[in-house]
């Protein structure tokens, strides 16, 4: 098959699955926008006999051409002007819904897709796929849906031209299709520079969102200059990006203009010619042109609709191609709830290899009973905080297992498994909305008064100074609390949650002493008969826990309490002598 053929295909299937997905749904609306298209069309196409009626009437001195025609006119163009309008409105709310119901089914998708696709790209580049490529989507929906009033329009329009002239019409039949080669050209070519265009939108986006979020560390290493060249490269791309559509969009009309001007050329040439001869009549002659001309504009719309439906099928394309990518974490057709217990969870012989074919992990094995607290350490890279995501599936086990009261992970239902765990990681960011509604992530149900249990368990002392409370809204991102107050909203969210696995990766590391005192206390009453995984580097952490697993490159290297592996002077005495090296 050729790059052509292959398009067309392509083009077909993308179309037909729009109509199939989602337009087909809506009957009524579909409907509703036929009658009222048809309505505006037809009356369109009277102009013409209107026309003919006035010159007709003025040549023969007809007194009634002082009150019918005008009457005429004004019936038929209010009743043009209320369809329009209508139809209008019938065309921009069935896309509209059409468009909301495909932006609904790609967020669904990237829900439940996996973590690290999701992570692949920047989320000005995820944000791009719901905007951008939908404003293309709908352009060249409305487009396309006009294009049957347009259809509708030119063919009784060209009814109108046969029945005034049949000899001028069958020459403007032949010259106009000409136009369609070269359009169908311009057209794929829009395609193309369209698919470029919206990946540079979502690599310009991600890079002023970098830069903006970065904005400390430009200012202080002194990167104005740097930032300033990266965005202006990026910005010169998207800038040829859109030259390249506005150039080719700029060619069709002007290669219509020529075409359908050299189509009237000929046909007054001809009317003249038989004029001289003594031809049609001058109401047949003026109703022909009319038709001609009213025509133009619907014919020039037909002309520049395959541009605009490849812009369309440009987006639509990137589009689906996210609904369709298949979630590598994926619930097992007879998933089961997790088994009643206290959280007995054991990895064994558990491996990960990254997207690119790195190791993550490699035959990681050991258990965390119920009520034990187990300490992952090891340098920067040895797979601790990919242990701890696999724990909830946000990635699942390339080899191996992991079980939850002895149930494989993988053969328990997601919402069982999330609901029995409680994640805080280091990434303190917040949604943007109240401090409230952010800690009762954790558990919906909660009271107002658990909530606040939760935060005095978390330390959370600073809400008495906030303008509203719990009230107050944290921004986005959370940024008008410092890291210290975020990490603690994470932890009264978690320990709201009352989670029978509870999984904490630097979960204290932005605290000061005080509060990290005030919350260890806190997570030491929160640990009793819940099993605990931690990744930390201080020793007070580490120290407290009832079992230390030593990682080095993915892979178990040492078990053990914290005497006793102080004593077998291995990695993890390295490491420890280490931090206080650095703390003295």
């Amino acid at each position: 098959m050729n790059a052509k053929s292959a398009l067309d295909t392509n083009s077909k299937h993308l179309i037909r699955r729009i109509w199939y997905d989602e337009m087909r749904h809506h009957g009524r609306q579909i409907a509703s926008v036929l009658v009222l298209t048809v309505l505006m069309a037809g009356l369109t196409a009277l102009y013409p006999v209107v026309i003919k009626r006035a010159v007709d009437m003025f040549a023969a001195h007809d007194p009634r051409i002082l009150y019918q025609v005008p009457a005429l006119v004004v019936l038929v163009t209010g009743l043009k002007a209320a369809s329009q309008y209508g139809q209008t409105v019938a065309v921009q709310s069935l896309i509209l819904t059409v468009i909301r119901g495909l932006q609904a089914r790609m967020f669904a998708h990237t829900l439940r897709t996996d973590i690290a696709r999701i992570e692949r790209d920047a989320p000005a580049q995820w944000a791009t796929r719901f905007t951008t490529d939908a404003i293309s989507i709908r352009e060249a929906m409305v487009r396309a849906v006009n294009a049957l009033g347009d259809g509708v329009t030119v063919f009784g329009l060209v009814a109108a031209m046969i029945w005034a002239d049949w000899e001028l019409s069958l020459i403007a039949l032949v010259l106009y299709p000409i136009a369609v080669v070269p359009i169908q050209k311009l057209g794929k070519r829009i395609r193309r520079a369209s698919g470029g265009m919206q990946e540079q939108i979502g690599a310009t986006s991600a890079l002023l969102n970098e830069s903006f979020a970065l904005a400390r560390q430009v200012r202080i290493y002194r990167m104005e200059e740097r930032e300033q060249e990266r965005v202006d490269h990026s910005l010169s791309l998207l800038h040829l990006a859109f030259l390249r559509i506005a150039k080719g969009r700029a060619r069709v009309d002007p290669v219509l203009e020529v075409l359908g001007g050299s189509a009237v050329a000929v046909v007054l040439g001809f009317a003249g010619w038989r004029a001289a001869m003594g031809g049609a009549t001058l109401g047949d002659f003026t109703a022909f042109i009319t038709a001609l001309l009213t025509a133009a504009r619907p014919i020039r719309a037909l002309g520049s609709l395959n541009t605009a439906l490849q812009e369309g099928l440009a987006g639509l394309a990137r589009s689906f191609a996210v609904i369709d990518e298949p979630p590598a974490v994926a619930e097992r057709s007879g998933a089961g709830v997790v088994p009643a217990g206290r959280g007995r969870l054991t990895f064994s012989d558990v491996a990960y290899r990254y997207e690119d074919g790195r190791e993550g992990l490699r035959g990681v094995s050991f258990t965390v009973e119920p009520g034990e607290t187990v300490a992952l350490v090891g340098p920067s890279g040895a797979g601790k905080s990919t242990a701890l995501s696999l724990i909830p599936r946000l990635h699942d086990v390339s080899a191996g297992k992991i079980t939850l009261e002895g149930e494989d992970l993988r053969d328990v239902t997601l919402a069982s498994l999330r609901d029995s765990i409680a994640f805080v990681s280091q990434d303190t960011t917040l949604f943007d909305v109240s401090l409230l509604e952010n800690i009762w992530v954790g558990r919906p149900s909660a009271t107002r008064e658990d909530v606040e249990r939760a935060c005095s368990m978390a330390a959370i002392d600073f809400v008495d100074n906030l303008p509203e409370g719990l009230e107050t809204r944290v921004g986005p991102g959370g940024q008008r609390l410092s890291g210290g107050q975020r990490q603690r909203v994470a932890l009264a969210r978690a320990l709201l949650r009352d989670p029978r696995v509870l999984l904490l990766d630097e979960a204290t590391s932005a605290l000061d002493s005080d509060s990290e005192a005030r919350v260890q206390q806190a997570l030491a009453t929160l640990r009793s008969g819940r099993t605990t995984l931690i990744v930390a580097h201080r020793l007070s952490t580490v120290q407290a826990a009832d079992k230390i697993v030593v990682l080095e490159k993915g892979q178990v290297v040492e078990t053990g309490k914290h005497a006793e592996l102080i004593r077998r002077d291995g990695l993890y005495a390295r490491l420890v002598r280490s931090q206080l090296l650095e703390a003295s």
